[in-house]
C-alpha cells in the first residue's frame, strides 16, 4: 500500500457545531421497515428523512457482528488439522496435534526428514485455509495497524458491498431531497448531518475488542446509534449505491475511522492520496458537525503523522 497525505488546507475550528437528532421512528410491516428521521443540518435548519427499507432485501444483509474469540478460531482450526491428518496414511508419519494456549503444536514422524517436512507443509497451509475460513466465516479479516500491530478487525469492506443494494432506498431519499441542480458534494453534506446526528457508541480499541463494539448497517438503523467504524461503513454504503463506480476508501486510525472519496479537491478540502488516486475526507461519526472535506483536529493529526492505514473499497 502506498501511503500519502495531500493536504491542501486545514482551517481549524475554535468551536465546532454539535449535531442534533430532534426525532427518530422506526415501524416494521410485513414488507417493510419504514423510518423517519428528524434532525438539524450544518445551517440549524431541520431536516427531516423518510424511507422504507423492504424486509426480503434486509434478510440477504449480515446483521450481527460476533466477538472474535481466538479460543474458538483455535478449535477451528485443530479440528481442521485432525481432519486433514486422518488423510494421511499412518503407516507413512505419525502425527501429533496439541492446542497448547494460543498455538497448536503439530509434531511428525516420518520414514525420512523429507517426507516429514512435506508433511509439515502439507498441514501448516491446512492451518492457514482453516483459519482463514474462519475469519470469512465469522466477517473478520486480518490487517495491520496504523502502529504496525498484526491484528483481527470486522470485514468493514464486505460489509458495505453486502449492504449496499438493500440501502439503495435510503440512498434515494436523500438524492430526492436535494434541488435538480445540486451536486454530490450537497447530496455527502446532507447524508454527513444525518449520520453525525445519530448517537454516537464509543468505539472500544479496535485491537483489543476484537469486534464488539462493531454494528452492521442494519444494526446502526434498528438501535439508532453506532460507533465510528459502524457510522463510517453504513455510510460508506449509501455512498456506493449513490455513486456506483466511484472508488472509495476507509481510512482506519488507531481508535478511530472516517472515508475517502475520490472525487477531484476543491478549495479547503482535506484528501489523502493512495496508488495515485485522491481521496476527498469525511467525518461520519459525529457529534461535531464536520461538512465533507474536513475532520477534526485530532484526526488531522494523526493523517499528518501517517498514523492511518487506507483499506480500499472495491
Amino acid at each position: 500500500m502506498v501511503r500519502g497525505l495531500v493536504i491542501i488546507t486545514f482551517l481549524l475550528l475554535s468551536m465546532l457545531s454539535h449535531a442534533q437528532q430532534i426525532a427518530f421512528k422506526r415501524e416494521h410491516t410485513p414488507e417493510n421497515v419504514n423510518y423517519l428521521y428528524r434532525w438539524l443540518d450544518y445551517n440549524g435548519t431541520e431536516q427531516a428523512l423518510q424511507f422504507a427499507l423492504e424486509n426480503q432485501q434486509l434478510a440477504k444483509t449480515p446483521n450481527l457482528q460476533r466477538i472474535f474469540q481466538p479460543a474458538l478460531a483455535q478449535r477451528y482450526v485443530t479440528v481442521a488439522l485432525l481432519k486433514e491428518a486422518r488423510e494421511i496414511d499412518p503407516k507413512s508419519a505419525r502425527i501429533n496435534i496439541v492446542p497448547r494456549n494460543e498455538a497448536i503444536e503439530v509434531k511428525v514422524r516420518a520414514r525420512s526428514q523429507q517426507q516429514a517436512e512435506i508433511i509439515q507443509q502439507q498441514l501448516q497451509r491446512r492451518r492457514e485455509e482453516a483459519y482463514q475460513e474462519y475469519l470469512r466465516e465469522h466477517y473478520y479479516t486480518q490487517f495491520v495497524t496504523p502502529r504496525n500491530e498484526q491484528a483481527v478487525k470486522p470485514d468493514h469492506v464486505r460489509y458495505v458491498l453486502e449492504t449496499t443494494d438493500a440501502l439503495i432506498p435510503l440512498s434515494q431519499a436523500f438524492y430526492e431531497k436535494l434541488e435538480e441542480d445540486s451536486d454530490a458534494r450537497e447530496y455527502f453534506n446532507l447524508l454527513l448531518s444525518w449520520i453525525q446526528s445519530i448517537p454516537y457508541d464509543t468505539l472500544e480499541d479496535r485491537t483489543g475488542s476484537n469486534g464488539s463494539g462493531f454494528s452492521p448497517p442494519a444494526q446502526v438503523l434498528s438501535q439508532n446509534k453506532g460507533d465510528c467504524d459502524s457510522k463510517t461503513v453504513i455510510t460508506a454504503a449509501i455512498v456506493r449505491a449513490f455513486l456506483p463506480t466511484t472508488a472509495m476508501v476507509m481510512v482506519l486510525l488507531p481508535e478511530h475511522a472516517l472515508l475517502g472519496v475520490a472525487l477531484p479537491p476543491k478549495g479547503n478540502e482535506l484528501t489523502v492520496m493512495d496508488r495515485g488516486t485522491t481521496y476527498i475526507l469525511m467525518e461520519p461519526t459525529g457529534p461535531a458537525l464536520l461538512p465533507f472535506g474536513q475532520v477534526a483536529p485530532t484526526t488531522y493529526q494523526f493523517l499528518a503523522n501517517g498514523e492511518y492505514t487506507l483499506e480500499r473499497i472495491q
